[in-house]
Parts: structure tokens; C-alpha cells; sequence
């Protein structure tokens, strides 16, 4: 096993403890208990992983901050990249998850993947102003699906231009949340399912899910972040943007349920941090009689394999001169 092999997300629960917001959604809530979709998700992130890693262009011995690192997916990924003489930097809010990137990082050195006490160092700091990162103190600094919950973009970039030495790299990856919005009545936007019919339920669910400040997570598109990296001062800026609307269809194949979702499984599942369960958003809407009714549609239109997806993401890489 090495270091740029390994598969995050992932983390034991100390002992009477409750993990933050921040690390109880990452490690646990989005996947709803659906074994199925964590592992679809790890697979998705090790490609979204790599290609952050492969733009940021790293050498040996280079020093490379991890902001936002969630339990050390791009970090530890690095590990092999910038070689015995150079150094991780993992930082994020969340101290619980600074506590799981600490247990990983010890069980590394246990396993022998040619790490030691140096080679990565914790800090808990974050976007906007990454005020416990020292001015052009690392050389490559990587963000992945972060920024869709800051307040202040033009800030992050400029906090981000701070920290890189002159000739360093940037390399983020950013879900572009405003593209998956779909303002038709008959749609439950998020979610992917026609609720033609039951569109009085479908708003008072939506209604719910908005009462919760999701601001940020719709705040920027990918325009916006291609002019907030120029204004912060970044130079040979790049980006690739793919957007796809596509049905997700449960497998079928006998004896294969990686690709399965049940309605328990779906409503298990948070979308982000920022709120609670689908079922608990449902349950809060919705009367019983409407509830087994919604659950009855979603049940159809899964099996049916009508769920729909809109997705976008971005990547950008860029150098400080």
C-alpha cells in the first residue's frame, strides 16, 4: 500500500464523543448506511483526486497545503508526490477531522509506506482567511469542494495567492451547485424526481429544505471563479467545466446491488452538512398520509430508473508569479 493508493473518508468514532457537523456528514450521513454508495462515492473521489494532484504539477520536496482537507483525501494522496523531503500541510476547521488525519497518518508510519513524524503537520484554519498559514509558505495549495461553503470567494482566492510562494500552483475542484437548480414545480430540484401530480407536496418539501441557509453552496458559478483567482493575482489560469444531465438507473444484474438505492437508503442519505437528513426534511413537511405517499412515488420512479441528475463540476489549476 502507498500513500497516493490510499482511500480516505473514512474514520473510527472516539469514545464518547460526537463528531462535529463537519465530520459526521463526511464520514457518515451522506452515505445513508448505503454501503453501495460509499463505495461508489470513494471511487468517484480517487478520479477527482488524481486529476487535482496531476495539476498541481508537484515536485520532489515540495510543500503542499491541503485546505479543507476533510480526513486527508488530496493530502495523503500527495504524500508520494512531493517525496521524503517534502511536506503535507492538512488543515481544516473541523478538529475531528484533523483527529481522524492524525490517526491515518500514524497508521501509515505503522504500516511502513515510507512516511515519519515529518512529513505532515495539522492546522486548524480555513477559508477565507487561512489566518494560521504563514504568507508564501508552501509551494502547491489544493482545495477540493470547498469553496462551495465560504461566504466570501474573492477573500478565499486572495487568502489561497497569500500563502503560495511566487512560482507556485493552485489546483481546485469545485461542484457547481447553481446548475443543478431546476425551478419547475413538477420537479423536486436536488432530488431528481418528477413529482408531477404531487406538486403541492413537492413545494412543501422544498419549502422545508429551504429554510435552511444554503447560500454559499449556490453562490458562484464557474465564471466566477475563473475572475476570482485573475483579481487575486493567479496567472496561467486553466479550467475544464463538464456538466451532464443524466438518469441514474439501480443495477439489475443478478446478485450485484453496488448500484442499488432503496427509499430508506435515499432518505438516510444528507445532501450536504449544512442539513439534516433527507427523511428528517421529509418528515418535518410533510403529514403521514402525504409521507407514505411521497415515499410511495420515489419508490416508483427509482425502480422505474427515472431519477434524474444534474451535475457540474470544475476544475481550475493556476500559478503565483
Amino acid at each position: 500500500m502507498d500513500a497516493g493508493a490510499m482511500t480516505t473518508e473514512t474514520g473510527p468514532q472516539h469514545q464518547g464523543h460526537a463528531r462535529d457537523r463537519w465530520a459526521s456528514w463526511l464520514l457518515e450521513k451522506r452515505f445513508g448506511g448505503d454501503a453501495g454508495q460509499r463505495e461508489r462515492t470513494l471511487a468517484y473521489l480517487a478520479d477527482v483526486r488524481e486529476e487535482v494532484l496531476r495539476r498541481a504539477q508537484i515536485r520532489p520536496g515540495d510543500t503542499l497545503l491541503d485546505v479543507g482537507c476533510g480526513d486527508g483525501l488530496i493530502g495523503f494522496g500527495a504524500a508520494d508526490l512531493v517525496g521524503p523531503t517534502g511536506h503535507v500541510v492538512l488543515s481544516d476547521i473541523s478538529a475531528d477531522l484533523l483527529a481522524v488525519c492524525r490517526e491515518i497518518a500514524a497508521s501509515m508510519r505503522a504500516a511502513s509506506v515510507g512516511t515519519d513524524n515529518q512529513r505532515f503537520s495539522f492546522v486548524q484554519t480555513g477559508l477565507p482567511a487561512l489566518d494560521a498559514i504563514g504568507s508564501e509558505s508552501v509551494d502547491v495549495a489544493t482545495t477540493r469542494s470547498v469553496l462551495i461553503y465560504v461566504d466570501d470567494i474573492a477573500a478565499s482566492f486572495a487568502a489561497l495567492h497569500r500563502v503560495v510562494r511566487p512560482g507556485g500552483r493552485l489546483s481546485i475542484f469545485e461542484p457547481i451547485n447553481r446548475f443543478g437548480v431546476d425551478d419547475r414545480p413538477s420537479r423536486l430540484w436536488g432530488w431528481g424526481f418528477d413529482m408531477t401530480g404531487m406538486e403541492s407536496i413537492a413545494a412543501k418539501v422544498r419549502a422545508e429544505h429551504d429554510t435552511y441557509d444554503l447560500g454559499t453552496m449556490l453562490g458562484f458559478d464557474e465564471r466566477d471563479l475563473i475572475r476570482e483567482a485573475e483579481a487575486a493575482g493567479f496567472v496561467d489560469i486553466r479550467m475544464t467545466y463538464q456538466a451532464e444531465i443524466t438518469r441514474q438507473h439501480n443495477n439489475t444484474h443478478a446478485g450485484d446491488t453496488r448500484s442499488e438505492y432503496t427509499v430508506d437508503s435515499l432518505l438516510a442519505m444528507a445532501p450536504n452538512p449544512l442539513v439534516p437528513t433527507l427523511g428528517e426534511i421529509v418528515s418535518a413537511a410533510l403529514e403521514p398520509a402525504e409521507e407514505a405517499a411521497f415515499r410511495e412515488r420515489i419508490a416508483r420512479e427509482l425502480a422505474a430508473g427515472r431519477r434524474e441528475i444534474r451535475l457540474a463540476t470544475t476544475y481550475l489549476s493556476a500559478h503565483r508569479t
